[in-house]
């Protein structure tokens, strides 16, 4: 801190007269992101909630979109398991297309779901959809802070409700379009 004419140097830290500084370390905050997409499209059948799977690695280097720093997120059909405790922020981004039915506007509802025993899920987070002509295309993006405690039993997985039915879409190796990503934050105390 400053006082007066008097500045406190943090113990650890030299000042050189030729503008350099020792002592800090540089990185990245947070020092981690993982981003799980979506390469080909899912069909999701008419009235039933259904858990979106096949997500696989979201890099894409000829995009330069990369996951950096220590990875603590797997993912096995559908479901994402931690293997560190803390507080990750999470994204979700699902798009795709959703069809009308006999001139009645489609509606649907992305969700993302939350289990505490391993077993049960239920919707943390979610989005409605609405599509007013016959077919069309949905986006949802949305996201949220989950702390972790543990890691047996605290997981997440994405879902999507279609009455009507539709596809989640996925990018391909050139682009990211329904992806997960997760950033840890920091300790779970």
């Amino acid at each position: 801190g400053v006082s007066g004419d008097t500045v406190n140097i943090p113990s650890g830290v030299t000042i050189a007269n030729a503008g350099t500084a020792t002592g800090f370390t540089p990185s990245l905050i947070p020092d981690n992101l993982q981003v799980f997409a979506k390469s080909a499209n899912q069909t999701i059948s008419a009235n039933s909630g259904t858990t979106i799977t096949s997500y696989g690695d979201g890099q894409i280097t000829a995009r330069l979109l990369y996951n950096y720093g220590t990875q603590y997120v797997t993912h096995s059909s559908g479901v994402f398991s931690f293997s560190t405790e803390g507080y990750y922020h999470v994204v979700l981004r699902v798009t795709g297309t959703i069809t009308q039915s006999s001139g009645t506007a489609a509606t649907g509802h992305v969700y993302l779901n939350s289990t505490t025993n391993n077993s049960s899920y239920a919707d943390a987070i979610d989005v409605n959809l609405s599509v007013a002509s016959s077919t069309g295309g949905f986006n949802s993006y949305f996201d949220g802070v989950f702390k972790i405690t543990d890691t047996s039993n605290h997981k997440l997985n994405s879902s999507i409700y279609l009455p009507q039915g539709g596809e989640v879409a996925g990018g391909g190796g050139t682009r990211r379009r329904t992806f997960i990503a997760f950033a840890r934050l920091g300790t779970a105390a």
